[in-house]
């Protein structure tokens, strides 16, 4: 019953992004369209040369509710391919649907019309706009989109909305989005003065840690770095340039073009700064001859990337044009594939864990229809590398969905996607799997037989890009760090100026750990305050009650972060942050 309510549901979100289309073709009639599907708490459509801004979107609703009003029909029709071109000749992104539709051997399409409205779709939807509640339709806000997700391809505007059939449920899913308001990692970001962009001086989309920031995060590559070790990777270094001739070679130069900042022309030579660390890690692969008594070679880098995003879609930390991929690539035999994808699968699921992820979503991403013309390499290796792919996610019996369309240029991957605790979804994890680039590359090993062999490569993160993981964090902890991650881990308030001596003092007992004093002349619930807005997750206010205690066995009055007291002794304190911090526990 749940099942047929939610589908109900989602069909009715569906039938309410053909509605907004509707509204949108009429009043803009310029717009063109994208796709308007249902989402797990709404709905979207994407248009091309729409100019609204987000104070347009209430008045666009308003008319979406009359509309709706009218008691407008949806009808299925079946038409030809030439039929639906012509229905559609004014339509780039439809048209180009249809092609793909064609290509695929389809020699009908499904249209829905809905009023005066036609779009290519599939449905379902629903029968008549009665059954919507008028007041259960909202829009969210106005977001960039590529056409088809893909960084080379146009970008369009995404107008994100959500329909409930009850007021109430809306009005929860209000409150929803209100938390996480609160929990943007931009607006956290104020007070905790973790990062800068600064679009003026330095650039738009380029990041700048300040020291809090730093803190964090060199503790995730400590950790980074110690568990990689621990499981075979070699740690390695590279350029941020690289000669163009080596991404000509790689194939990035052709399929990442538009996405890569303009070549840097010197007297002899031309040079790129680098989208990706594969080519950099191949060269060192073939630096010598290698034995299958190697393999598998595992390498591993935070090295620092950069892609030229559009500005429309640059957001904090979680889109940015410079940032660390905690990439690794693998060089194995064929006969290894399997195992050393399971491997990753693992590695990845603990590194998450260890960060409070605990639920995801899994997709495997494939090529698209017009396979020759945007990827690489011989139909064997591609399927080669998809049925592995395969195979480890069934074995493991982990659940995914396919991404038609979504492979890199070089191979096929598993993607994994994680849910933080208001349910939205995260770019995390990915694991590929490259026959192509060794070929490119002309990369062997010698077999038992003395013969030359070609290795498989897998190029995987477990995290993903730096800055948009640490950005992911702060909003799924609302700026509330773990002790371990915590720039401060405990903040000491001197009641008066009298007491800093002492608060001195308690610093060097705690010389372990991260900890500031709060000695300024400001009040000391001000100071309290202060220290709570940073989300500190211990607090020890230091005056002469402390004093007295301090020198015996009494117990300290300990403020944990939330407003609870809990009372220890200093070396219970000690003990207690060795033992969360070394646990990498997540609660205090």
């Amino acid at each position: 019953m749940l099942k047929k309510a939610k589908d109900s549901l989602l069909i009715k979100r569906h039938s309410s992004a053909h509605i907004l289309a509707s509204v949108i073709k009429k009043h803009y009639p310029q717009a063109k369209l994208g796709i308007g599907p249902s989402i797990a708490d709404g709905f979207y459509y994407d248009f091309k040369d729409l100019d609204i801004k987000e104070k347009d979107l209430p008045n666009i609703e308003q008319k979406m509710r009359e509309l709706i009003k009218q008691d407008i029909t949806f009808s299925k029709k079946q038409v030809s391919i030439e039929e639906a071109k012509s229905i559609f000749k004014d339509e780039p992104f439809k048209l180009e649907l249809i092609k793909e539709l064609s290509a695929r051997g389809h020699k009908k399409v499904c249209i829905y019309q809905s009023g005066d409205f036609v779009d290519l779709c599939e449905g379902p939807h629903i029968k008549a706009s009665k059954e919507l509640n008028p007041q259960g339709l909202k829009l969210l806000k106005l977001a960039g989109a590529y056409w088809k997700g893909k960084e080379t391809n146009p970008m369009l505007l995404r107008i994100y909305g959500t329909y409930f059939d009850k007021e109430e449920d809306l009005a929860k899913f209000e409150e929803k989005i209100k938390e996480a308001e609160k929990r943007n990692h931009q607006v956290l970001n104020k007070k905790s003065d973790l990062f800068a962009i600064y679009p003026e001086s330095i650039g738009s989309g380029l990041i700048v840690w300040h020291p809090n920031g730093s803190i964090i995060s060199q503790q995730i590559e400590d950790f980074w770095k110690k568990i990689h070790q621990k499981q075979g990777y070699e740690l390695v270094y590279s350029p941020h340039i690289g000669r163009l001739e080596l991404w000509k070679r790689s194939g990035h130069f052709s399929h990442y073009k538009e996405m890569m900042y303009a070549p840097m022309k010197m007297p002899d030579e031309t040079y790129l700064l680098k989208p990706m660390n594969c080519p950099f890690h191949i060269e060192i692969y073939r630096s010598k001859q290698r034995s299958y008594k190697d393999l598998p070679i595992k390498y591993a880098e935070l090295g620092t990337v950069y892609r030229y995003e559009k500005k429309g879609v640059l957001l904090g930390l979680l889109r940015v044009r410079g940032f660390t991929q905690d990439d690794a690539h693998i060089f194995c035999q064929e006969d290894q594939l399997e195992q050393e994808i399971e491997k990753v699968i693992d590695l990845a699921f603990l590194m998450l864990k260890v960060f409070g992820f605990k639920d995801f979503e899994v997709e495997m991403a494939l090529r698209g229809v017009e396979k020759d013309k945007n990827y690489i390499g011989a139909e064997e290796n591609w399927l080669k590398a998809e049925n592995a792919l395969r195979q480890v996610l069934k074995k493991k019996k982990i659940k995914f969905k396919e991404g038609i369309g979504e492979a890199k240029f070089y191979g096929p991957s598993i993607d994994i996607k994680t849910l933080d605790v208001l349910g939205r979804s995260w770019q995390g994890p990915t694991i590929q799997v490259d026959f192509n680039l060794p070929e490119k590359f002309d990369l062997y090993y010698i077999n038992q037989k003395g013969a030359k062999v070609r290795p498989v490569m897998i190029h995987r993160t477990v995290l993903g890009a730096m800055e948009r993981f640490i950005g992911s964090l702060i909003e799924n902890f609302g700026g509330a760090f773990p002790l371990w991650l915590c720039p401060i881990q405990v903040a000491i308030v001197s009641v008066a100026d009298k007491y800093i001596a002492l608060a001195e003092k308690i610093k060097k007992e705690l010389e372990d750990f991260r900890v500031e004093i709060f000695a300024s002349k400001d009040s000391v619930s001000k100071k309290i305050r202060q220290a709570e807005e940073q989300k500190i997750p211990y607090i020890l206010v230091v005056g002469e009650k402390e004093k007295k205690i301090l020198g015996s066995r009494k117990l300290l009055p300990v403020r944990l972060r939330g407003g609870q007291i809990q009372k220890m002794t200093l070396s219970r304190l000690k003990n207690t942050l060795a033992k969360k911090v070394q646990d990498k526990s997540l609660d205090l």
